[in-house]
């Protein structure tokens, strides 16, 4: 839940909520631990309030675990028993906008990008090239830049 006086809601202790200054948020962060012990339920609450206070939130979600916050939720019997834990009495239900990015532009929106933003080094490495190519590429690249010629794809 996202309340301005607070800040963003992200988790819950035994002595009640836990929220993070929204100026704060911008630095980055790790959420682990075992298997069962809700790591995913924590990342789709911090998506869920970003998305409240209008903050745009980037997350990989690989096993798709995450997807879930593009409809609105329900009530089980699970979730109900665990609702005065956190001192929820009425839960508004509601869906967050979703863009799903998919490499191969198949399943979701086409991920795209340059030769040009990639860079030299990345473009390095995604293709594995030793220190000799990396070398001619990084030529190519200085060489474009003074030319201004652009970089686009590798056709």
């Amino acid at each position: 839940m996202y309340d301005a006086k607070n800040g963003l809601w992200i988790a819950h202790c035994a002595e009640g909520p836990l929220s993070i200054n929204g100026k704060m948020a911008n630095r980055h962060g790790l959420v682990a631990g075992a298997t069962g012990t809700g790591k995913t339920v924590t990342l789709q609450v911090m998506a869920e309030t970003f998305c409240q206070a209008g903050v745009p939130c980037f997350m990989a979600d690989m096993k798709g675990d995450l997807s879930g916050i593009s409809k609105p939720g329900r009530l089980s019997g699970f979730i109900e028993k665990r609702m005065p834990e956190f001192g929820v009495e009425n839960p508004q239900f509601q869906a967050c906008p979703v863009r799903f990015y998919d490499v191969f532009g198949q399943q979701g929106h086409p991920l795209r990008c340059t030769v040009s933003q990639m860079g030299p080094q990345l473009l390095s490495r995604i293709l594995g090239l030793n220190d000799t190519q990396e070398g001619v590429l990084n030529i190519v690249f200085r060489i474009a830049d003074e030319r201004g010629l652009l970089l686009i794809d590798i056709k």
